[in-house]
Parts: C-alpha cells; sequence; structure tokens
C-alpha cells in the first residue's frame, strides 16, 4: 500500500485538510514518518509556482499522489452548478490550471466540492446538467494533457451532488469519458454506503483513489471503522493506488498524521493488526 497524507499548500478554513502551514518542513516531517507520498490541497494553481512544489516533493523522497481542489469552491465560490454562467466557467478553468502539475506528476485531478450545491431558485435537473457539461468539458482537456479525474462522491451533510458510489457511477457513465473515474472516501462511505467493503468491490474498475478518515472524520484507528476489512478488500482486489489520509488535525495536525500512519502500517495482510 502507498500512504499519503493531504497538505494544503495555501491557507484555509477546510479543516480536514489535514496539514497546513509549512510546506517544506512539513513534507520533511512527512518523509521522516515514512510516507510515500503528499496530497496537495491547492486552491489556486496560479497563484503557486507549482514546478517549485513538485521539486521540493521529490527533493523528500516522496511522490505526489493527488491534487485536491476543492478549496476553489469553499474559498472563491467556483462551482460547476452556479447560477451564473462566469462563475461555472472559471470553475471550469480552474480545474484545468490544475492540468500541468497534474500531468508532471502522474496524479489525478479530485472533482469534489468544486461541483457546488443546488442554489435557491434552480432546478436540481438544470444544475446537473452544469455539472455534466463541466465535467466533460475538463475530463476532454484532461484526456489530452494524459491526466486522469477522481469524483468524490461526498456526504449529504456537504452537497446534494454525487452522495455516494452509485451516483458517482452514474456520472461517470453519463460523462463518457475513460479518464473519468471515482476517488471513495471511508468517512463518506460510512455515512451512505450499505457497506464499505461491498462498495470498494463494486466500483473497483473505476477506483482511482481512496481517502482514508475514521467514523468521527478523525485518523485511521480514532473511531469505529474497520480498517483491517478496507484493507483486506484493497489488497485483495489488488489496488495499486495511494491511500491518502483526509481527516481532523486532532489533538494537533503532527500527532495525527504520525499516529495514523503507524496504526495503517501495523495492518498486516490480510486485514489483521
Amino acid at each position: 500500500m502507498k500512504y499519503s497524507v493531504v497538505l494544503s499548500v495555501q491557507p484555509s478554513r477546510f479543516r480536514a485538510a489535514t496539514l497546513q502551514g509549512d510546506i517544506a518542513a512539513n513534507m520533511a516531517r512527512l518523509a521522516a514518518w515514512g510516507y510515500d507520498g503528499v496530497e496537495f490541497a491547492i486552491r489556486d494553481p496560479n497563484a503557486l509556482d507549482c514546478l517549485a512544489l513538485l521539486d521540493l516533493v521529490r527533493k523528500n523522497g516522496l511522490s505526489l499522489a493527488a491534487i485536491g481542489t476543492g478549496q476553489a469552491f469553499g474559498e472563491d465560490g467556483l462551482s460547476f452548478s452556479d447560477q451564473d454562467a462566469g462563475v461555472r466557467r472559471a470553475a471550469v478553468e480552474r480545474i484545468e490550471g490544475h492540468l500541468p502539475l497534474a500531468a508532471r506528476a502522474d496524479a489525478p485531478v479530485i472533482i469534489g466540492l468544486i461541483r457546488g450545491r443546488t442554489r435557491p431558485g434552480v432546478a436540481r435537473q438544470r444544475a446537473m446538467s452544469w455539472i455534466t457539461d463541466a465535467l466533460g468539458e475538463c475530463a476532454e482537456a484532461a484526456g489530452a494533457a494524459g491526466v486522469r479525474l477522481a469524483i468524490e462522491p461526498i456526504c449529504r451533510a456537504e452537497t446534494d451532488f454525487v452522495n455516494n458510489a452509485a451516483e458517482g457511477m452514474e456520472l461517470i457513465e453519463n460523462v463518457g469519458a475513460g479518464n473519468l473515474g471515482l476517488l471513495l472516501d471511508s468517512y463518506h462511505m460510512n455515512i451512505e454506503e450499505g457497506s464499505i467493503e461491498e462498495t470498494l468491490r463494486r466500483c473497483f474498475g473505476k477506483l482511482f483513489h481512496v481517502h482514508l478518515a475514521d467514523s468521527n472524520r478523525l485518523r485511521p484507528g480514532a473511531g469505529e471503522l474497520d480498517f483491517g476489512a478496507i484493507l483486506g478488500v484493497l489488497d485483495d482486489l489488488g489496488y495499486r493506488g495511494w491511500l491518502s489520509g483526509e481527516f481532523l488535525p486532532e489533538p494537533d495536525a503532527d500527532t495525527a498524521a504520525h499516529e495514523a500512519l503507524q496504526y495503517l502500517a501495523g495492518i498486516k495482510p490480510g486485514g489483521k493488526q
């Protein structure tokens, strides 16, 4: 298994972007603890020297696991489902701005909260058509760059679009792009799916990336989820992608990230600790 954890490279109010602050120091600590990679949460790639960031990743002996994009919605209000066509256009362009870094790092770009929520006065079906069109445009641009996009089903408390894996698979089918797959998150699956293990089996053919957090959104091992069973299923299926921690930084970010890897690394083949 390859383990990474989310690091926000720009200030964010989203607390489950586990690590924030000094980027170089955070990456050095991840490498020292034994992580294989880092997942960047990036608000605006145009405000960064992304090549310098990738060079820093590699100098620490890490890989870039994925690029998270939800801060464009949370901080800047950009979404595929906004009633303003200009906002929708800016959201598509923001995703396209991630493609050069993603292509160089061979990392998927995550489509999470940037899909937005239903706005007052907007018919849900109409908003869903905007999401599908925007995602199709992003997938076409990403395909030309050799980049995959990973749709993340997110629980109903955070959005009313694509809450579970079945809805994610339906959206993938409607868009019809081969470089479009799923990111499945154990925290959201615990809320929205009947069985995490069966969901992983059912969607494995389109599984591009995995987020790990416990039932309470704390680090794996701090709640009620059976990570032995989850990792066991992924191992049985032959999953070779990333397992990326996205959890609340409690009691603090360093403790949470360090203890998460210690816990996960202690799970033996076959899903036993």
